[in-house]
């Protein structure tokens, strides 16, 4: 998927009039992969504060993730339920770790830095509940692999702006994102394009007056603002 020179100076603006107006952000904290893709998991469909506390309730509960994974489901279910959909991801939690533990006799996820991206990406997306920006964001921020996590902000900011077309699915946003980007920007544009979706480009009404992005943003141009 080799796209025109417009749309790579297009994000390469983006990136910039980004970085100028909320300057280079940080990640929360770098975690091992392996909590990384259950502080993930935690995350879909809810708060990060709400991830915070299940994750925490978690941890607290069971100290090990070997302890999460033989543990008694409804007690799982209980540590997460912070996090909302907790008879959801409880038992997605433990399988998730049964799974690892039953193919690589280990939940040590580093051998993933020895595959290609691709590969590594298809590993931890086989497993259920396991989606492109789970995946992503374990490669990106524990394992320091070149991939870019399109979540519901990132999806909404990257359609308005006329950076992906429309029609494009999540899965294609971020093949997409990942060559239009270069890949030593990717934390930085995917932290922030989240961070201007939850402040200015909301949902409902965006706040277009405010957005360092209306200069070439196509949702702006074409209500004349």
């Amino acid at each position: 998927m080799k796209e025109p020179k417009k749309e790579l100076k297009k994000a390469k603006e983006v990136y910039q009039l980004l970085l100028d107006f909320y300057g280079k952000p940080t990640w929360r904290d770098v975690k091992s992969p392996i909590d990384e893709l259950v502080s993930t998991i935690l995350s879909q469909n809810t708060t990060d504060a709400s991830r915070d506390r299940a994750y925490a309730s978690l941890r607290k509960r069971f100290p090990t993730w070997d302890q999460v994974r033989k543990a008694n489901t409804i007690e799982v279910i209980e540590a997460v339920r912070p996090a909302g959909f907790a008879h959801l991801k409880g038992p997605r939690i433990q399988n998730v770790l049964n799974n690892i533990m039953a193919e690589r006799g280990s939940l040590d996820l580093n051998f993933l830095k020895d595959m290609s991206l691709e590969d590594a990406r298809a590993w931890l997306m086989k497993h259920k509940g396991v989606g492109p920006k789970t995946a992503a964001i374990v490669l990106l921020f524990s394992l320091d692999m070149p991939a870019f996590p399109v979540d519901t902000h990132v999806y909404r900011v990257t359609g308005r702006i006329g950076l992906r077309p429309e029609k494009m699915t999540v899965e294609q946003a971020h093949r997409l994102m990942e060559e239009l980007f270069p890949p030593d920007t990717y934390a930085t544009a995917h932290l922030n394009i989240i961070r201007l979706g939850r402040e200015i480009c909301i949902a409902r009404k965006p706040l277009c007056m405010r957005c360092p992005l209306r200069k070439v943003c196509n949702y702006a141009r074409q209500r004349n603002l």
